[in-house]
């Protein structure tokens, strides 16, 4: 069975590394933390933090449901990928949910998402009796 496939497109946060030479020194003068803490805070106004957080627990719980079932991704809205994704989705609100690049709901309705994966994997179990894929 080929499992779902839910497309989270968000505004991510955004850390920046150095060359891993430098991550370990900083790492062990004991700055590393505190330099990748700060990007964190700062990545994203409190509000949009707020949302991504959110989003996130609610991507673990289903995950944690339906285990291999699905498959998450994450997508940065404003990434070169994310704006291809919105315009091919034609999602005129972000962040948006995407389930098997057809249903799309406004992320604000998690409640409304949980219903559509669980439809698509409604839709699957009698795929799976019979051995036949529709898609």
């Amino acid at each position: 069975m080929r499992p779902v496939t839910v497309e989270i497109l968000a505004y991510t946060p955004t850390e920046f590394f150095h060359c891993m030479h430098c991550e370990v020194v900083f790492r062990e003068g004991g700055i590393g933390q505190k330099i990748h803490a700060e990007q964190r805070a700062a990545a994203l106004p409190p509000d949009l933090a707020q949302q991504y957080s959110e989003l996130g627990a609610w991507a673990a719980d289903l995950a944690e449901r339906h285990g291999d079932r699905v498959r998450i991704q994450i997508v940065d809205a404003v990434s070169l990928e994310g704006v291809f994704k919105a315009l091919r989705y034609r999602l005129g609100k972000l962040p948006a949910i995407v389930i098997d690049g057809r249903d799309r709901c406004d992320a604000a309705d998690l409640s409304r998402a949980t219903e559509l994966v669980g439809t698509r994997l409604t839709e699957q179990e009698p795929e799976m009796r019979s051995g036949v894929s529709r898609t």
